[in-house]
């Protein structure tokens, strides 16, 4: 462009002072005529790399993901071949699922046997449950009965009182009737049925005082302040008590252990899944160093293929103070040189303000690559490009390079000049110099 301009200038300082002489050519024309188009250029392409900036580093970059499997094991199958289109979903290799398999189908029989063991666990429980309600009810009539027999206690005190009442009335009516016999006064019946009274008293008083006592004899068993037997059914409650607890943590740690199977199970069907290998994305395989019968292995360093997605990144690399007036949404151009003499418009997506340069060094992890996708030179910016529509289709190589500009919001009336260079080196590039 530059060579354009001059020639232009030529063309018109040729006819003002040699074609038509209209000025004269000494000293002082002759330093105008040489130095001013030095100064307009200069001036137009220091303005021009403000409003239009352009960069000779455009580049085309595919995320690339180093496929390593998630598990290791014989792979049994390739399906796919390197550099050929290959859609999200396919099925990349296949790892023998044997192994995996045999873990789950022990662990499907271990969460059985768990489970079986756990419902016997609750079977367990419900009869120690059973067992308490019995313990209680044992108690309950253990107390009621050391009641009754206090109750009895006092009953039977109250009849030895009254039976040795009535034996003392009886024996003093015998020793009345005896008189009266002697004297001739008494009636011989009379006595008769004095005495059968003295004995029966005898007899009533000498059982109400043995059941007394067998009353007390009973109370008198006690195991620590209280009856026996209600202390053997507190005894029967507590051990009952203890039981029912055993027989919950029982059910807890069957429930847990079924917990754990389950995630082991989970984790052995997941290991599962895993030997098969499907394309995370569209796009294409290289560097494929799988075969059948190999053994696929989960170290990160060495992957069994590399796997180049379809998505891309167009990236223009600019200096820093050149990017000052780029907003998302300007209009931009590049011209690969894959496709000579071919223009691709495209819209300004971003501007990559996160360089490694203006990372602190606070550790090794978490570091800034240049961009996100690609290293960036030293002192520059990264300025990401959306191809437009009617290029969207358009084969970009990975890796390709070129040159672009952006035309800014500002001195439109020079986005032409920058156009026009772009174009021109666009054509050069169906040139190819080299000598051999």
């Amino acid at each position: 462009m530059e060579i354009l301009l001059l020639g232009i200038y030529s063309f018109f300082v040729w006819i003002i002072f040699f074609k038509f002489k209209w000025l004269p050519w000494n000293i002082v024309s002759q330093v105008i005529v040489i130095t001013l188009p030095i100064f307009a250029l200069t001036a137009l392409i220091l303005f021009l790399n403000i409003v239009a900036p352009s960069s000779h580093d455009v580049r085309v970059i595919n995320y690339v993901v180093p496929v390593v499997p998630r598990v290791t094991g014989r792979v049994t199958e390739v399906p796919i071949e390197p550099n050929r289109p290959i859609k999200k979903g396919d099925v990349l290799f296949k790892i023998d699922p044997a192994p995996f398999q045999y873990d789950v189908d022990s662990l499907q029989a271990k969460l059985a046997v768990d489970e079986a063991k756990l419902e016997a666990d609750k079977g367990k429980l419900d009869a120690e449950k059973a067992n308490i309600a019995s313990a209680e009810a044992g108690l309950v009539t253990s107390e009621a009965g050391a009641r009754e027999l206090n109750e009895s206690l006092a009953v039977m005190t109250g009849k030895v009182v009254t039976t040795r009442a009535k034996l003392e009335l009886a024996r003093k009516r015998l020793e009345q009737n005896r008189e009266l016999s002697a004297s001739g006064a008494g009636d011989r019946f009379a006595l008769e049925q004095a005495e059968t009274d003295v004995l029966q008293g005898e007899g009533e008083l000498a059982s109400a005082v043995a059941s007394e006592n067998q009353i007390k004899q009973q109370l008198s068993a006690q195991v620590n302040g209280e009856l026996s037997s209600i202390a053997s059914a507190r005894s029967q409650l507590a051990l009952a008590k203890a039981q029912l607890l055993i027989a919950e943590s029982q059910i807890t740690m069957s429930r847990a252990q079924i917990e754990t199977t389950k995630a082991q199970l989970a984790d052995a069907k997941w290991n599962l899944e895993q030997t098969v290998y499907y394309a995370p994305a569209n796009g294409t395989v290289v560097s494929l160093a799988l075969r059948p019968g190999a053994v696929a292995s989960i170290m990160v360093t060495q992957p069994v293929m590399t796997f180049v997605e379809d998505e891309q990144w167009v990236l223009a690399i600019y200096k820093q103070n050149e990017v000052r007036k780029v907003k998302p949404g300007q209009e931009a151009e590049i011209a690969l040189k894959t496709y000579p003499g071919r223009i691709i418009k495209c819209k300004v997506d971003s501007v990559m303000w996160a360089t490694a340069q203006g990372q602190l060094p606070i550790g090794s992890g978490g570091n800034i690559s240049g961009g996100g996708v690609a290293p960036i030179p030293p002192n520059c910016l990264a300025v990401r490009l959306l191809v437009d529509e009617k290029d969207k289709d358009l084969f970009l190589a990975s890796g390709a390079h070129g040159a672009g500009a952006i035309y800014t919001d500002s001195g439109h009336m020079i986005h032409i000049l920058r156009k026009v260079i772009i174009r021109v080196g666009s054509k050069l590039d169906w040139l190819i110099p080299k000598l051999h």
